[in-house]
């Protein structure tokens, strides 16, 4: 195997995974452990940051340095990542020019055998009859975000209303980035609310320094995917994380027009049950609410649970009526 050849063979060994021994490297590439060493230390010259392992075999690892080394891509890799690179406004990130300027960068060094492929790709966002234009979340929005859920910090943000105008600042628990349809969202236990909220990013303007550090939670039924989906698909109630049953006094037909989604059953001409969806059990008592009649719940225990937590909000508010607020 010719050096250049081969030096490129050995970096494409080293991008693929963490740690090599330097044995298996030089049984890879059929030459002498010495040889395997000289092309390290050519590949050093180049500025790739190899560090030698040490262990019974010894070997080699591929570290990160200041400044990105060239990257060798086989030709599935270049496609796949030239592709995503044009398809970066899809993403609803404010990554648009970086992505432009990086797919430039990596055409000009492509083979024509793939930049043809490439070309015959044509990447088109459509949104959905109704929706709103995707709003493009600030780059670095989106990697404060990611560092606090990864850290496990409380976080403190604005807001922004859709409307415009101001709104308190939130004190959130981030746990965990969902990105659905080219928008981004940040699900959280909100800590005012005590309660599991979703946040659209795009809205997001984080404060700093962060809070202090938090032990997760576990989403309710334990799958984001299904949690976050029910949140987005709440039309049918089997869909919610969040099901419970009241018994209303009040008649089926006076119900049945503000259920929703829900499914209203008569007890006899002055009461009915109403069965219901949510994404969490708080905002499933608070809906409950709405029909301002005597309630007892049927099933199951965490409604009546959110129902006291509820209540015990309702009457600090009742409470505070009329106080002057702070600073007024």
């Amino acid at each position: 195997m010719a050096t250049t050849s081969r030096l490129l063979t050995l970096l494409s060994l080293l991008q693929a995974r963490r740690d090599w021994p330097g044995s298996v490297l030089a049984s890879r590439l059929d030459v002498s452990d010495r040889t395997v060493r000289r092309d390290i230390d050519r590949l050093r010259e180049m500025g790739y940051r190899i560090e030698t392992t040490m262990g019974p075999d010894g070997g080699y690892r591929l570290d990160a340095g200041a400044e990105m080394p060239p990257l060798l891509f086989d030709d599935d890799q270049a496609l796949a990542v030239a592709i995503a690179l044009r398809a970066a406004p899809a993403l609803g990130a404010d990554i648009g020019e970086a992505a432009v300027r990086a797919l430039a960068t990596m055409r000009q060094v492509l083979p024509s055998r793939l930049r043809h492929r490439l070309d015959a790709v044509e990447v088109t966002t459509v949104g959905r009859p109704g929706e709103a234009p995707v709003a493009a979340v600030p780059l670095e929005v989106l990697l404060t975000l990611a560092q606090a859920v990864r850290d496990r910090v409380t976080v403190r943000f604005d807001y922004l209303p859709r409307s415009g105008g101001e709104a308190p600042p939130r004190r959130i628990e981030p746990h965990h980035l969902v990105a659905s349809d080219g928008r981004w969202y940040l699900l959280g236990w909100d800590l005012e609310r005590e309660d599991w909220r979703l946040f659209s990013a795009d809205r997001v303007r984080p404060r700093v320094p962060h809070g202090a550090s938090f032990v997760p939670r576990v989403v309710p039924g334990g799958d984001v995917d299904a949690f976050v989906s029910a949140r987005f698909k709440g039309s049918d109630t089997n869909e919610w994380p969040c099901r419970g049953t009241v018994l209303l006094h009040a008649p089926a037909r006076d119900v049945q027009p503000f259920a929703g989604d829900g499914t209203v059953t008569a007890v006899d001409d002055k009461r009915c049950t109403l069965e219901v969806g949510s994404w969490s059990w708080g905002s499933l008592a608070a809906s409950f609410g709405r029909f301002e009649v005597a309630m007892e719940v049927v099933e199951p225990p965490e409604l009546a649970e959110a129902f006291a937590v509820q209540a015990g909000r309702f009457a600090v508010a009742g409470s505070s009526a009329g106080e002057p607020r702070r600073g007024s």
